[in-house]
């Protein structure tokens, strides 16, 4: 019985020397992995060759997902993303939120980067949780470069973020000129809409401040009295804005100055309701109609009235005792 009680005791003893080494030796291989991910994170590649020799795996990733290829790529290490791919990392490898080192590095301006990963297989249409892609971050970010190098590889000049807006879109809204051109270059269709009804033109004038995107953008083609879905046009939205070039270059080529939103508000209402007078004396000026009534059965006037703005009034009525002349 004793004789029994001892084997059984030596097996249990074996079965926790060899769980206690299992162990031990995944905590060394999860030490190996963060310290792979920060050599990766600052380039340290002489450091990233060694922990790989020394057997650290080089998809080891963090709680995040995040691997060391994806450290390397967001921070521009060029020569640390080319001896990891060397070694096999994973490059179509995600996230917890979905991100690639494509995405990261395209986020983060890595134009390098970007050709290397590509070269090496990864994923240009991969989509991160919020709904991005490669191509829509370069428009975003203003990416000459990185775009192009999407654009040639095959990226969609009319991809979509979960918002419904394009890389054109987004490449206006930032004043990213270039980028606009590029992209239009490349065949990107110019009066798609976002699922607010927005069109690139919309986001130019209503965001950006070059007017030099909005003249491009109606150059190729953008129809400047195609509203969003509320009724609004591209003079409206650029008059809410206070963008008095954009409203000037939109009446230039063909704007409808007094084309109203679905509550009956047009291009001046819309300028005295934002208090801008120099959008006011500039639609005046080209014959805006005074005495048009929004869906409240008010005028401008009625508005600037309600609002106390003496400035706006003031042209207002100015225009309506001898109207400018044209």
């Amino acid at each position: 019985m004793k004789e029994q009680s001892k084997k059984g005791f030596s097996f249990l003893a074996v079965l926790l020397m060899l769980w206690s080494l299992s162990a031990w030796a995944g905590e060394d291989k999860d030490e190996l992995g963060r310290e792979l991910r920060l050599a990766a994170a600052i380039d340290d590649v002489e450091t990233v060759q060694k922990l790989l020799d020394q057997g650290a795996d080089v998809n080891s990733a963090n709680k995040y997902g995040k691997t060391a290829l994806m450290m390397a790529a967001e921070n521009g290490n060029l020569a640390t993303v080319s001896l990891l791919l060397a070694h096999g990392a994973d490059v179509n490898r995600k996230t917890v939120a979905d991100c690639t080192a494509l995405t990261l590095a395209a986020e983060n301006g890595e134009p390098e980067v970007t050709a290397l990963l590509i070269e090496r297989g990864a994923d240009l249409n991969a989509r991160t949780r919020a709904g991005t892609t490669p191509v829509l971050l370069a428009a975003r970010y203003g990416e000459k470069e990185m775009l192009d190098q999407l654009l040639f590889r095959g990226a969609n000049p009319d991809d979509r973020d979960k918002e419904g807006r394009t890389p054109l879109m987004l490449a206006a809204e930032h004043d990213h000129l270039e980028v606009v051109k590029d992209l239009l270059e490349a065949g990107a269709k110019v009066d798609l809409q976002d699922e607010k009804g927005k069109t690139a033109l919309i986001h130019a004038v209503e965001k950006g401040t070059d007017p030099r995107v909005v003249e491009t953008l109606i150059e190729h083609g953008a129809d400047v009295n195609k509203p969003s879905a509320d009724g609004a046009t591209p003079l409206i939205w650029a008059a809410g804005a206070g963008n008095v070039k954009a409203v000037e270059l939109l009446l230039r080529n063909g704007a409808d100055i007094d084309a109203a939103d679905n509550e009956g508000t047009t291009a001046l209402m819309e300028a005295v309701d934002v208090r801008e007078p120099e959008v006011v004396k500039l639609l005046l000026s080209r014959g805006a109609d005074l005495d048009r009534k929004n869906a409240e059965g008010k005028t401008a006037r009625d508005i600037a009235r309600g609002l106390r703005d003496d400035r706006c009034l003031r042209l207002l009525e100015a225009a309506a005792q001898k109207p400018l002349e044209h």
